[in-house]
């Protein structure tokens, strides 16, 4: 599949998101710690991730029902696995060698779960992994979401994306309200977060009904658009209770899918060229690797000349550039090899030529 325009970019956003919220507060860069005066920007960050990523694996799904009339699961996982395992193994395997070797301190079950892609659930976890949380709740999207277009059809597929919309807010005040042990998990845990990659799906799956209608191409097109981004940002501000798991996390899903809509929509512009600027696009087909080490190195806790600002930021850049090209680009070129090979079996044999 081509890629999507704007989604590299917005990637780029989101994972610079992700590094000013974490590098903020460590050794020498105690100057940036004003970003708390934003919220939580590093979590804003997550969520632009997930609705890209419910709206990507949607739409790809989408284009592969309508090409072969179905949606073939051991070709959706094969390809998640060779995207998502490599880097993701390589580093887990790394941290581990780091804790056998007692240069970090793992707390228990922190391994276990993050092999199990079951993070989300483990609250009390070291700083080193816990950005694995994330993670979890992806692997548990892929694992959910093709099985269920497939068992029920892509319409009804996403019917059961606007419940879960609809019904996660509830969830998350029940959890609050009967469970009050488990508010930790709250935005964590997948019945309680789920609701941002299914918008994602939802975008995806009536996009063609969305972008058809008038006031939606008003909106994208409205010179008071970079309104809508301070609005996230303004909504963000309030601090994890009732109100904001009720509505305003709802609200701001809701927003940053509208920004995501405007990016895949509009390929002129100044923001159509800033997502699609070449150093933006980079650090987006990067970000994954980016995610996995930026963890380690902007640590705030461990007192270590590695995680002293700005040269904590510089190393997680340089494993996560040996990570890239090292692993994932070696990983994905042999999944194509493997998919070409495919397609090449299936070709019917070409007539002899007559004589």
């Amino acid at each position: 599949m081509s890629r999507i325009r704007g989604l590299d970019g917005l990637r780029a956003i989101s994972i610079l998101l992700v590094l000013f919220g974490h590098v903020a507060g460590t050794r020498g860069a105690y100057s940036l710690d004003f970003y708390r005066h934003f919220g939580d920007l590093a979590n804003l960050g997550v969520r632009v991730f997930f609705i890209i990523s419910g709206y990507l694996i949607t739409t790809l799904l989408l284009r592969e029902e309508s090409k072969t009339g179905t949606i073939s699961l051991p070709k959706f996982y094969f390809r998640r696995t060779m995207r998502i395992f490599p880097a993701f193994y390589v580093f887990l395997v790394i941290m581990a060698v780091a804790q056998a070797l007692h240069l970090i301190q793992f707390m228990k079950g922190d391994l276990i779960h993050g092999f199990t892609y079951t993070t989300n659930f483990h609250y009390a976890r070291s700083w080193w992994i816990g950005h694995i949380w994330s993670l979890s709740v992806e692997e548990q999207f892929y694992l959910l979401r093709p099985a269920t277009m497939l068992l029920l059809g892509s319409r009804r597929g996403l019917r059961t994306a606007i419940l879960v919309v609809l019904a996660s807010p509830f969830i998350r005040l029940a959890i609050s309200h009967f469970f009050p042990a488990q508010r930790d998990g709250i935005g964590e845990s997948f019945p309680t977060i789920s609701d941002t990659i299914a918008l994602g799906c939802i975008l995806a799956g009536y996009w063609d009904e969305i972008n058809a209608h008038p006031w939606f191409r008003g909106l994208i097109r409205s010179r008071w658009f970079f309104t809508v981004p301070v609005v996230i940002v303004l909504l963000n501000l309030k601090a994890p209770g009732r109100l904001r798991w009720a509505v305003l996390e709802t609200a701001i899903n809701v927003l940053i899918a509208i920004c995501i809509a405007r990016a895949v929509a509009l390929s002129e512009g100044r923001t159509a060229r800033l997502l699609n600027w070449r150093p933006l696009v980079f650090i987006g087909q990067m970000s994954y690797s980016l995610y996995l080490w930026q963890q380690p190195f902007l640590n705030r806790i461990w007192p270590s000349w590695l995680t002293a600002f700005p040269l904590n930021l510089c190393l997680a850049a340089m494993v996560a550039l040996l990570s890239y090209y090292l692993v994932e680009r070696p990983f994905l070129a042999l999944r194509e090899k493997v998919e070409s090979r495919r397609v090449a079996a299936t070709q019917p044999l070409a007539p002899a030529p007559e004589t």
